[in-house]
């Protein structure tokens, strides 16, 4: 069973500048600082932030069912700004998922603003037993 979930934000910056950002390891150290209830710590286990960088992310204690997951980038399109990061180990694959990646993108919508879209894809086991979620601790603003 396939799973795909998308968030576009409307961002006053040119698309080449926040790609700056979401193109480069910079986006998770920006996370980590700023959305600390989502992400608590990301660590370069391999590369330099560019294609087959292996990163460790930890949640913050008390994440329910996670603890960490290690992803790599697996694609990095500077000319269509486009940064793929798939799970390779732990995560939601130690909860019954076979695949789970998010895709990264920046789209020009003017000279002084750009769409960032974040598009989460996830493929799970048919006998994976239904966890609850409560999505109403779920804020706009932790996506």
């Amino acid at each position: 069973m396939f799973g795909t979930i998308s968030e576009e934000i409307e961002v006053h910056v040119p698309a080449n500048e926040a790609w700056k950002i979401y193109g480069t390891i910079q986006l998770a150290h920006i996370v980590v600082k700023e959305l600390p209830n989502i992400i608590h710590k990301v660590d370069i286990l391999e590369g330099d932030g560019g294609i087959g960088s292996v990163l460790k992310v930890t949640f913050p204690p008390g994440t329910p069912l996670l603890t960490s997951h290690k992803e790599k980038f697996v694609v990095i399109d500077d000319d269509k700004r486009v940064k793929i990061a798939q799970v390779v180990e732990g995560g939601l694959l130690d909860l019954g998922f076979t695949l789970y990646k998010v895709k990264f993108e920046v789209i020009e919508k003017g000279k002084e603003i750009c769409i960032t879209k974040s598009t989460m894809t996830n493929k799970k086991r048919k006998t994976l037993c239904e966890y609850k979620i409560d999505h109403s601790t779920c804020t706009q603003k932790d996506l």
